[in-house]
C-alpha cells in the first residue's frame, strides 16, 4: 500500500500571503513602505533618492507594490505620487517593523542620518496618527488620566469621550475603522494610540 503523502492543492490564502510577504522581502521596497508611514504622498524620484536607488529601479519596485495593493498611485499632470493604500497597509508595515529583531545598533553614516534617526524616534506620524516617543507619552498620559483603557484592549472611557468633546475634536464613528486601537511602535516597541481617535487627535 502506498503511504506516501499526496500532494495538496495550494490554499489560495497561503498563496496570497506568500505573495504579500514577497512584496516586503526586498530591502528597497521595505524602505519605501517605511518612508510612506509618514502619511504623505511621495514621488518616485523622492523615494529613489531616499532609498539610494536609480529612478528606473524605484519605478519597477513601486509598480510591484501598487499591483500588490500595498500602495495607491495618484497622478497630477506629469507627476506620479504614491502613498500607502490605507490604514490597514500602514498597520501591517508598522507591525512587521516592530517585530524585526534588533541587532547591534547601526552607527549613523553622517550627522544628517543621526539627526533624522533621532527625530524619527522622538516624534513622527505613523500614517495619520502620532508615533515615536511623543505618541507613546500621549498614550500613557491618557491612560494614567483615565481617558484610555489598555487592560482589555484599547478603549476610550466615558471620561475620554468627554475629553475629546470638550476639546472640540470630532470623532468619526460612521466608518468601518475602529474608534481606537493600539499600534505597536517600531522604534519604542510599545503601543501608541491609533484608529479614528488617534487620527483625530493628530489632526
Amino acid at each position: 500500500m502506498d503511504r506516501s503523502p499526496r500532494p495538496r492543492p495550494h490554499d489560495s490564502t497561503a498563496v496570497r500571503l506568500a505573495a504579500l510577504a514577497a512584496l516586503l522581502a526586498d530591502e528597497t521596497r521595505a524602505a519605501f513602505c517605511l518612508a510612506l508611514l509618514d502619511g504623505r504622498a511621495w514621488t518616485a524620484g523622492e523615494l529613489a533618492r531616499y532609498a539610494g536607488v536609480a529612478p528606473s529601479t524605484a519605478s519597477e519596485h513601486l509598480g510591484r507594490l501598487v499591483a500588490g495593493g500595498l500602495l495607491a498611485e495618484e497622478r497630477q499632470g506629469r507627476h506620479r505620487y504614491v502613498r500607502l493604500a490605507g490604514e490597514r497597509a500602514a498597520h501591517l508595515v508598522e507591525e512587521l517593523a516592530s517585530q524585526a529583531v534588533p541587532g547591534e545598533p547601526e552607527r549613523p553614516r553622517s550627522l544628517r542620518a543621526a539627526s533624522v534617526g533621532s527625530a524619527l524616534a522622538r516624534g513622527r506620524t505613523c500614517y495619520d496618527h502620532l508615533a515615536g516617543r511623543l505618541g507613546i507619552r500621549i498614550t500613557e498620559a491618557m491612560t494614567v488620566r483615565g481617558l484610555l483603557r489598555q487592560d482589555t484592549g484599547f478603549a476610550l472611557t466615558e471620561a475620554g469621550l468627554e475629553w475629546f468633546d470638550a476639546l472640540g475634536i470630532p470623532l468619526d464613528r460612521s466608518g468601518r475603522r475602529p474608534l481606537v486601537r493600539g499600534c505597536l511602535d517600531w522604534t519604542e516597541r510599545r503601543p501608541h494610540l491609533a484608529g479614528a481617535a488617534g487620527a483625530a487627535l493628530c489632526a
